[in-house]
């Protein structure tokens, strides 16, 4: 079986959609997504999707977020949402998924990546408790499962504060 991803193209938009839907049994997530897709978060190459043949499985998505500390502000990203069809759940699509969208984020130049998620599949690509930099969220998420990724050495160096998500976020 072999994984290929890429980026999403107009003609992948309903796919995208389906697959947030389903493997988040709600609509949710495939609102966020196309909300950001509209906003100045939304950064053309870092929406990506998996594709096994011809059927495209999963997707992920990383957008503009900032880091703010008082007047300091940081740009970074969040990865928010990434979705996995529960028939090609544990077979290394995520994985593949968050390994080429972080590369791709790096090469962009971007210096680190915050997420929301399960604290035991995060770690395995990088990702630390953002608390490790002082770095926090509105959300009312257990602080484990808030994580953060330097994407360039000392990326996250003299970063703390609270991340401002994109308005969509709140919005879905």
């Amino acid at each position: 079986m072999q994984i290929i991803i890429r980026e999403e193209t107009p003609q992948d938009v309903s796919e995208i959609y389906k697959i947030n839907e389903i493997a988040f049994g709600q609509p949710n997530e495939a609102k966020l997504v196309d909300k950001l897709r509209q906003s100045d978060a939304w950064i053309p190459g870092l929406s990506l999707v998996a594709q096994i043949g011809d059927q495209v499985v999963g997707h992920i998505l990383f957008t503009r977020i900032q880091i703010k500390d008082g007047d300091a502000s940081h740009e970074s990203l969040a990865l928010a949402p990434m979705a996995v069809l529960p028939t090609h759940q544990l077979q290394g699509v995520g994985g593949a998924l968050i390994k080429e969208g972080t590369r791709k984020a790096r090469q962009l130049g971007f210096q680190s990546i915050v997420v929301v998620g399960h604290a035991n599949y995060y770690p395995k690509y990088g990702f630390a408790p953002a608390a490790n930099w002082h770095i926090d969220t509105h959300y009312k998420v257990p602080s484990e499962a808030f994580m953060a990724l330097a994407l360039q050495p000392n990326g996250l160096n003299n970063v703390r504060g609270t991340v401002v998500y994109p308005a969509a976020f709140d919005e879905v």
